[in-house]
C-alpha cells in the first residue's frame, strides 16, 4: 500500500471538502469554530498538509452538514 498523503485521492478529498464547505456557506474560521479547533487545522486539512482520519472526516462532515457518502462516492471514481 502506498502512502496516501499527496496521492490523487488525497488531493481529490481536499478539493471535495473545500467545495462542500463553500456550498454550505462556511468559511474556514466558521468550520474551525464548529469543530472546536483552530483555523489552521482546517487550512492544513484542506491544503493537504494534514491527513484526516475517518473519525475526523465524519466529525467534519457532521458539523458542517456535508453528506459524507457523496464525498466517498466521488472519491471512488478517482484512480488509486
Amino acid at each position: 500500500m502506498t502512502k496516501s498523503l499527496r496521492s490523487e485521492r488525497h488531493q481529490a478529498l481536499c478539493r471535495l471538502l473545500v467545495e462542500a464547505r463553500y456550498e454550505t456557506g462556511l468559511n474556514q474560521i466558521d468550520l474551525a469554530n464548529l469543530l472546536g479547533r483552530p483555523q489552521s487545522y482546517v487550512s492544513k486539512a484542506e491544503s493537504g498538509d494534514r491527513r484526516i482520519d475517518v473519525v475526523e472526516f465524519l466529525e467534519l462532515t457532521e458539523v458542517a452538514n456535508i453528506d459524507p457518502v457523496k464525498i466517498i462516492k466521488s472519491l471512488l471514481s478517482v484512480p488509486r
